[in-house]
């Protein structure tokens, strides 16, 4: 039973973060308002959790592996909930900002100990269905992010989006500290040069790229974007130098290990669709934020129905055949996406959302059980938190290159204003910008192609044998 019940809260804590991913998006207008912000500043409210979340997933992965997972989690539900309180109380944008980044602390630990935690609760071939409901965790707090998002933006207030959080995170944490136990401590070190390194090249290259949809290519966001990457190859100088890198060339020794982990990266980075879908339905089609979520409700309902069975299925055949029949889905979607118009009929956007649902409910159970399954014995925390910051960095990127690349083809203002559903338009202009949806649709679809070659061919499994006698 406690092992049934500290899955539960490991799932409540992975739909809490998913909330607070997809929820904020359609509260910007709001919060722009009423805090008397500007839009280039209240972006930010998503950037900073991103980033925050992706950068520190492997270091606190870590800190479990030596404190033990079960402190380290739950005390990522008393940070995140803590943090969540403070943010609707939030007087200004920056206040507001800062809390979100306290939050995606709090998000980090959870998200950096759940994959180890589920390998420390149950064996290798009963992982896949414990992944699988996982899943269902934060794909139905995405589903719940984009309609509780739209509800209480529309009826009750923007503040409350942070407020829910608060009972439940409470419980959960009570939960959690009566049901989970870790597996043995092993004593690790952190990587500070590598941790600060990482940070700065995210931050800079994040900031200048953000900055281009609101004032648009200058010498200035070209400079931080260039001083980004430069630092980024310091930081990968910096890992193949000291003795215990972010990055630790140990786990890289098993190829399911390794082409899992880079197909989970790839799809992050790649799948821009629900982005640029509430961009489409709030900027082009003049829907309201309640009624644009509904529209994507259906994807997630039957992708949730998936995920269980889709984690009992790599149980018994591995995960190369689901995982990449996910993949293929998923590009299935984004092609359906790049057949938009500005009239469209709206019933083509539920039919996307099933595709993308039901692949995303796939994928991610079996390439999240592949990761853990095939992971180095003793290194299932720092392996669990390799996992989430590949894939944070990628969903950060993708954020970045989705209102970059949507924004080229009208002005820039206009198309910061249209992500946040702060303006509607239509139209020769509304036909440009679905030009930009478009373009940066097909560059999606190209690089999930990279993750389902990556998913195809990773190799066979047998769970059955551990780790250590393979």
């Amino acid at each position: 039973m406690s092992r049934n019940v500290g899955l539960f809260v490991i799932v409540l804590g992975l739909m809490m973060t998913g909330i607070d991913t997809t929820a904020v998006i359609l509260a910007l207008p709001d919060i722009t308002l009423d805090l008397h912000s500007n839009l280039d500043t209240t972006i930010w409210v998503i950037i900073i959790y991103l980033l925050i979340i992706a950068v520190m997933t492997t270091q606190l992965g870590r800190f479990g592996d030596s404190f033990g997972r079960s402190k380290i989690y739950n005390s990522g539900f008393v940070v995140f909930t803590v943090g969540s309180a403070l943010a609707g109380t939030s007087f200004n944008i920056y206040e507001l900002i800062g809390f979100r980044a306290l939050q995606a602390f709090g998000g980090a630990l959870m998200q950096a100990n759940s994959g180890a935690l589920i390998a420390d609760l149950y064996p290798a071939n009963e992982r896949g269905r414990a992944y699988g409901y996982t899943s269902i965790g934060y794909t139905t707090g995405a589903t719940l992010g984009i309609l509780v998002g739209g509800i209480i933006t529309t009826f009750i207030g923007w503040e409350y989006i942070f407020y829910i959080n608060i009972p439940i995170g409470i419980i959960a944490t009570i939960l959690g500290i009566k049901n989970i136990k870790s597996g043995k401590t092993t004593k690790t070190y952190f990587d500070i040069p590598g941790l600060v390194s990482l940070l700065a090249a995210l931050t800079l290259t994040t900031y200048g790229a953000a900055n281009i949809t609101g004032v648009g290519v200058d010498s200035f966001n070209i400079a931080l974007i260039i001083t980004g990457l430069i630092i980024l190859g310091i930081f990968i100088s910096v890992e193949k130098k000291v003795k215990n890198p972010i990055i630790n060339m140990k786990v890289f020794i098993y190829r399911v290990f390794n082409f899992s982990l880079f197909a989970s990266f790839f799809e992050s980075m790649g799948y821009l669709s629900v982005i640029f879908i509430i961009m489409y339905l709030q900027g082009i089609r003049g829907l309201t934020p309640l009624d644009a979520s509904l529209l994507l409700v259906p994807g997630y309902v039957i992708g949730a129905c998936i995920a269980p069975f889709a984690g009992r299925l790599t149980d018994k055949i591995g995960a190369r055949i689901p995982a990449t029949s996910g993949l293929f889905l998923m590009l299935a979607g984004i092609l359906v996406y790049t057949t938009f118009s500005i009239t469209t009929p709206l019933y083509f956007v539920i039919i996307a959302s099933i595709l993308g649902g039901s692949g995303s409910s796939l994928f991610y159970p079996a390439n999240n059980s592949a990761v853990m399954a095939n992971a180095p014995p003793g290194y299932y925390g720092l392996s669990s938190g390799l996992l989430r910051t590949f894939a944070n960095i990628g969903t950060l990127i993708s954020y970045v290159l989705a209102i970059t690349i949507a924004s080229i083809t009208v002005p820039k203002y206009v198309a910061l204003e249209v992500f946040l559903g702060l303006h509607n338009i239509i139209g020769s202009l509304a036909a440009k910008f679905m030009t930009g949806i478009r373009s940066a649709l097909i560059m999606s679809f190209i690089i999930v192609v990279v993750a389902m070659l990556l998913s195809l061919f990773r190799g066979k499994e047998n769970r059955l044998v551990p780790m250590d006698k393979r």
